[in-house]
């Protein structure tokens, strides 16, 4: 692919701080984006802003509750005044709380539907008039295979992404007429911060490589990379879908 085919572009990424949306953030700005990171965390932002600054990219950071619909409209405020218009629009930021159903308080459950789901929600509704009419957009919604299958304690978790994933496919038919493509990317366990706790057991560690096929955890930048294809002129025909990158867990 022809480097910095992305520049000019605009790329908000939420859960922007650590993680799958640091490594995004890098690959994007590789790739000539500007990026704008968003999170609660701004020491962590910062990190990160840095991080793209120092490979020669562009970033900025706003620190916002994005399931707060006032913080969401205000940052649309915000970015739009920095940089014009938001061109890809990643939906990262999400939680994962691990418990029985029964052990669930409704403010956890609803803690989950919200951050994960909701917020897509309130970004999408947001930032989409960025996008139209211009011929060419980008939305991803960071799914997970627990959108196509589960496993005990992940009730809120499987619920809020499985929705996710519904949401795409609609979205996605609302803007293609406009040149915007709407893609899920469903990610298998990768070596995050939210799954430290799972790699530091070493029975719990032991029990998902072996369920992965290739043998090993994901590594960051294999999202990273995805999400720069998919924002490029070559996937204006992927829309509508996601994509599992998991090391062939749900193909068993």
């Amino acid at each position: 692919m022809p480097t910095k085919t992305l520049e000019g572009k605009v790329a908000l990424i939420t859960g922007g701080s650590r993680g799958l949306g640091k490594a995004m953030a890098l690959a994007l700005a590789s790739d000539g984006a500007s990026i704008a990171l968003v999170a609660r965390d701004k020491e962590k932002l910062e990190e990160t802003a840095q991080a793209v600054r120092s490979a020669g990219g562009k970033a900025e950071v706003w620190t916002a509750d994005i399931t707060d619909e006032a913080q969401v409209s205000q940052l649309e405020k915000d970015v739009a005044a920095k940089f014009g218009h938001v061109h890809i629009l990643i939906n990262n930021a999400g939680i994962n709380i691990r418990k029985n159903i029964t052990e669930f308080t409704l403010e956890e459950w609803n803690r989950v539907q919200n951050t994960n789901l909701t917020s897509v929600f309130l970004m999408c509704r947001a930032f989409v008039p960025h996008m139209k009419g211009a011929g060419y957009g980008r939305i991803i919604n960071m799914t997970s295979i627990m959108s196509h299958v589960s496993i005990p304690g992940r009730t809120a978790y499987s619920s809020s992404k499985t929705a996710l994933l519904g949401l795409t496919r609609a979205l996605a038919l609302e803007l293609a007429s406009e040149g915007i493509t709407v893609v899920g990317i469903s990610p298998g366990p990768f070596g995050t911060e939210m799954n430290t706790s799972l790699m530091q057991n070493p029975e719990i560690n032991a029990q998902f490589i072996s369920k992965i096929p290739v043998g090993r955890w994901g590594k960051v930048e294999e999202v990273g990379a995805l999400a720069r294809f998919l924002c490029s002129e070559q996937a204006g025909f992927i829309t509508g879908t996601d994509i599992l990158i998991d090391g062939g867990w749900c193909a068993q």
